[in-house]
């Protein structure tokens, strides 16, 4: 039985002592500021809000090149020979990044592409879901693990309020951005993954305390999620305060762990300071 290795990309906010756990591979996506390349995970998110309060420009973004999937598929095949790679990748409608690794893989043998439709927690939560489906039955077959996989993909949902409209209307990956144009003030969108995009399908207003408790309760009320996994995903800058709240809540749900992830570098240039989301897999 050949070994499985599971990659993913940093735009999936995958907890490090986690992929650490299930030898996950990650491959960085990009942040370019000040004319500078970065590779996400090696730049402290505070450097770009730092940045932005310096300049009021908001760092771009970059997805994974060909070049790059290539050493990562070639990497793990050397460091783990006969395996079989499963890649499962940041969605393909909000970046190129799936596409790199679609033209990488043709130099590449037991290379499986999973396209997630999902980023940040939403893509971590199929992927740890991947890992921890392969520790429970680590001879599965090959195509039952896909198949489960792929089933897993519809049922990710993520929800998130972003913590400045500022870096959302400049990152321009929201497909109806037009429907923040009510942002005057003190509106804060809704963003889902439908069909692998990015929509902003509703908006509150009030302070970031009052409208993440209300996401929860609407989130759950819409999605039946399973209570074995719960993801939080934030931004630097969310107050303690509502992060102990979101946990309260979860355990009056009914969750039986509460997993929180904290957005790296290259989500927060889209997502802002003090954002708040949150993930999980439907039943």
């Amino acid at each position: 039985m050949r070994r499985i290795i599971i990659s993913t990309e940093s735009g999936a906010d995958l907890p490090q002592d986690l992929a650490d756990k299930y030898a996950i591979q990650v491959v960085p996506m990009h942040v370019i500021m000040d004319g500078k390349d970065y590779f996400d995970g090696s730049l402290p998110v505070e450097h770009i809000y730092d940045y932005y309060e310096r300049t009021k420009k908001i760092p771009s973004t970059a997805a994974t090149n060909v070049h790059e999937y290539q050493e990562l598929f070639a990497k793990i095949q050397a460091d783990f020979p006969e395996c079989v790679i499963v890649h499962i990748g940041y969605t393909s409608k909000a970046s190129a990044s799936f596409h790199s690794a679609v033209i990488a893989s043709e130099e590449f043998e037991n290379l499986v592409l999973i396209d997630a439709l999902n980023v940040t927690g939403g893509l971590a939560a199929i992927v740890l879901y991947a890992a921890a489906l392969l520790e429970k039955e680590p001879s599965i077959e090959l195509e039952r693990f896909i198949a489960k996989i792929e089933e897993a993909v519809p049922k990710s949902r993520l929800a998130f309020i972003p913590g400045s409209l500022d870096f959302l209307r400049a990152g321009g990956r929201v497909s109806n951005i037009a429907y923040l144009g009510g942002a005057l003030l003190k509106i804060k969108p809704v963003i889902e993954l439908i069909d692998g995009k990015l929509v902003s399908t509703k908006k509150y207003r009030g302070k970031m305390s009052a409208v993440a408790e209300k996401l929860i309760h609407e989130y759950l009320s819409e999605y039946n999620i399973n209570r074995d996994q719960l993801y939080f995903i934030y931004s630097l800058g969310l107050d303690e305060s509502i992060k102990r709240r979101m946990d309260e809540l979860a355990k009056e749900a009914g969750f039986e762990n509460v997993r929180w992830i904290q957005a790296g570098a290259m989500i927060s240039t889209h997502a802002g300071p003090g954002g708040f989301g949150i993930a999980g897999l439907e039943r």
